[in-house]
């Protein structure tokens, strides 16, 4: 299993939506399966994410932000990690929105050093 503790994410690629997230970070914890973190930037003023990981290292999280403009986003994403050459971790996501934000898409974030 790779452990996420304290491990940091950027979004490198975003398809589907327009919400400044290419200045995002992540920071995510990890205990057992697991999984949480929090991440703010670009329009999002504050967010937060809950789930598991599993034995192969993916994710599947629950996802909750405040933007900017004080809409409150929900959704689900799954997270399929790749060790890339240099040691990070990119994590290939698919996610969906619910509500009145209804949207999917996906994205590519890479670890943070």
């Amino acid at each position: 299993m790779i452990n996420y503790e304290g491990r940091r994410f950027s979004p490198v690629a975003v398809d589907g939506t327009d919400d400044g997230s290419e200045d995002r970070v992540a920071v995510y914890r990890q205990n057992g399966d697991l999984i949480w973190g929090e991440f703010s930037g670009g329009k999002a003023r504050h967010g937060s994410l809950t789930g598991t990981c599993g034995p192969d290292g993916k994710l599947d999280f629950a996802y909750c932000m405040v933007l900017e403009s004080g809409e409150v986003i929900s959704g689900h994403c799954t997270s399929i990690p790749r060790i890339l050459d240099d040691g990070r971790i990119q994590l290939d996501e698919v996610w969906q929105r619910y509500g009145p934000h209804q949207s999917v898409g996906v994205s590519r974030l890479q670890e943070i050093r």
